[in-house]
């Protein structure tokens, strides 16, 4: 059996996703702290955002590494 969730769960996780990147942009990104520490919170929050809105849209599992290292090798 398929357990992906449906529309709306996916919907409200993009627009969950989205408000918390922006508070973290707002307190953590681009621009703030000193000198170019803004700038690396940024880029960090930005690829880890990423990587959740793709596992959002696609329905990838990144932390399952029984695709990888499948169990029947021994």
């Amino acid at each position: 059996m398929d357990d992906r969730p449906g529309c709306l769960v996916g919907i409200l996780k993009l627009f969950a996703l989205g408000w918390l990147f922006d508070w973290l942009q707002d307190n953590f990104g681009f621009g703030k702290g000193c000198s170019c520490s803004g700038i690396g919170c940024g880029i960090i929050l930005l690829l880890i955002f990423l990587a959740l809105v793709c596992s959002t849209i696609f329905g990838t599992d990144w932390f399952s590494l029984t695709q990888l290292f499948p169990l029947s090798l021994v």
